[in-house]
């Protein structure tokens, strides 16, 4: 429970740095009460919808509630996926009211030594460090090659975890060995007549974990004729941080990202990944308070895109692309969809597609349940909200998912996993799916 003197102290700060202007946008109407998986799943608890987080958040502001538990409780359980904003009539930027809650009650609240120590070593000793992470996902992928991680299996270990880290650690990719994740390229040429300059955004866990689809990306990008550059200083994006109560340590790794990007005088800079993406094109609003950013941060910002909108700019959906018969939906990234605003691109790529009959799966656009970590600190309601999106994605009948985000493709491999599809179902990202189209096409490899 929250002490007077720590409620005084947050009710204080929601004062002073609340968007009093933003709060007073909401109208109230509703609209947005469709489109929110946690008030939907909750049985319709105003208390979990982004209408009833507004009223909270303005009520304290105005001294009519505290800031207790139950507050704290309903902000933890948004996902924070945006949905709301796209259907809100007066444009309300809930995301950015929602990062702001977050970060005042996280600075003021008192902290248990283990969370204290769990979230340092995250946010402060791990992702902004990225031979740190280059350690620690060289180590995973030992576990994966050594043969521990059939005796985990077998000897009833994992049966100690949650039932969802347990499941997550079947669907992780396997992770590629540490002289190859340190030996990653700074600068690619292209393989088809020069039409763009563009830097890549290949962030932390994308170029470990997901080295390879990051290794698909800028394959696509040089045979769609982009030369490519990638600031071997570039660092975390700070989704995780500006989400999580970290909005300091946030602007630190956006200002290092900025002058990481700045040098390299392009186009574009292009991100695979919806959530780092979403974050990115906020680098602007993030610091707009600081006079010596402000400006950078907008530059910066304007050109970030995501890798499905500079293909179809380069009309990489008219090239020979084709794969063996199949039916093929598409799971969008929330942040891709409502943060990004892009949400035809990847449909234009995949229907361009010879031998996909794309069908389009109901509330394609509505979460996974994924949301960063949400998955593990909110498992019970994420899965909930995942086991709703596999009735839809069984419902297509398709046999390849296709998602733009590595988070999202995580849920759904744990939502196959989960409901024994594995060998009828695969889940896999944009970019994969679209070089093996076009090698298969162009007999390249």
């Amino acid at each position: 429970m929250m002490k007077t003197r720590e409620k005084e102290r947050i009710a204080h700060e929601f004062k002073e740095k609340m968007d009093y202007d933003e709060l007073l946008n909401c109208m109230r109407c509703g609209f947005c009460l469709p489109s929110c998986p946690t008030y939907i799943e909750s049985g319709m608890d105003e208390a979990h919808s982004p209408r009833g987080r507004i009223a909270m958040m303005k009520a304290v502001v105005d001294g009519d509630i505290e800031p207790d538990d139950d507050v704290k409780r309903s902000l933890d359980l948004c996902l924070g996926c945006r949905a709301c904003e796209p259907v809100c009539p007066s444009g309300v930027k809930y995301g950015h009211l929602l990062e702001q809650a977050r970060d005042i009650i996280f600075q003021n609240k008192k902290q248990s030594l283990p969370v204290k120590t769990v979230r340092s070593m995250v946010f402060h000793n791990l992702f902004p460090k990225q031979n740190r992470i280059i350690n620690a996902t060289s180590l995973l992928g030992f576990y994966q090659r050594s043969g521990l991680q059939k005796i985990a299996r077998k000897s009833g270990i994992m049966n100690f975890f949650p039932d969802t880290l347990k499941t997550m650690e079947k669907v992780l990719p396997p992770v590629p060995k540490k002289k190859q994740l340190k030996s990653r390229p700074t600068h690619l040429l292209p393989l088809q007549q020069q039409r763009k300059k563009v830097a890549f955004f290949s962030g932390c866990l994308m170029d470990t974990i997901f080295m390879s689809t990051n290794d698909a990306t800028m394959k696509l990008l040089q045979y769609a004729g982009c030369e490519i550059v990638i600031p071997n200083t570039q660092n975390c994006c700070g989704a995780l941080h500006g989400h999580s109560g970290e909005r300091n340590k946030a602007k630190e790794l956006a200002k290092k990202n900025i002058l990481a990007f700045e040098k390299a005088q392009v186009d574009y800079i292009i991100t695979n990944a919806g959530g780092c993406g979403a974050f990115l094109v906020d680098y602007g609003y993030l610091l707009k308070d600081d006079p010596e950013w402000k400006e950078r941060a907008a530059t910066f910002s304007s050109k970030v895109k995501d890798i499905t909108s500079v293909l179809v700019e380069l009309d990489f959906h008219k090239e020979r692309l084709s794969l063996p018969d199949q039916i093929v939906t598409y799971q969008d990234s929330c942040h891709l969809k409502n943060g990004q605003n892009t949400f035809m691109e990847p449909r234009k790529l995949l229907q361009s597609i010879q031998g996909v009959t794309y069908v389009e799966m109901k509330d394609a656009s509505r979460c996974c349940g994924s949301a960063g970590i949400y998955n593990i600190v909110e498992s019970e309601m994420s899965m909930q909200i995942l086991d709703y999106k596999m009735e839809q994605t069984k419902n297509t009948n398709a046999k390849t998912v296709v998602t733009a985000n590595p988070g999202c493709l995580l849920q759904m491999n744990l939502g196959i996993e989960r409901e024994g599809l594995t060998h009828s179902i695969r889940a896999v990202h944009i970019v994969d799916l679209l070089l093996e189209a076009y090698e298969t096409s162009n007999h390249t490899q």
